[in-house]
């Protein structure tokens, strides 16, 4: 019984730390419903219930599909619209 306390003393702590430096990191604009102050006090303070909740609901959710590829950029001896137009 002790050692499933101290397992799940650990993993709560692994949590918090997880989820404290993923929001420490992300930009405002990529965080929902607070704050980042907000989330970072709700995480440390609100001890379990906390971290989960912002991975629930101040994560964005996916990544929003595929993104497309981005476009390359050729100098102009190797673009071919650009030899074209000389």
């Amino acid at each position: 019984m002790v050692k499933l306390q101290a397992l799940l003393v650990v993993l709560s702590i692994a949590l918090t730390l997880y989820t404290f430096i993923d929001c420490a990191q992300k930009d405002d604009t990529q965080l929902r419903r607070l704050p980042k102050w907000g989330w970072l006090l709700v995480i440390l303070f609100i001890s379990t219930i906390g971290p989960i909740a912002y991975l629930v609901a101040g994560r964005p959710k996916g990544n929003g599909g595929p993104k497309p590829p981005k476009r390359r950029i050729l100098p102009p001896d190797d673009d071919p619209d650009f030899l074209r137009k000389l």
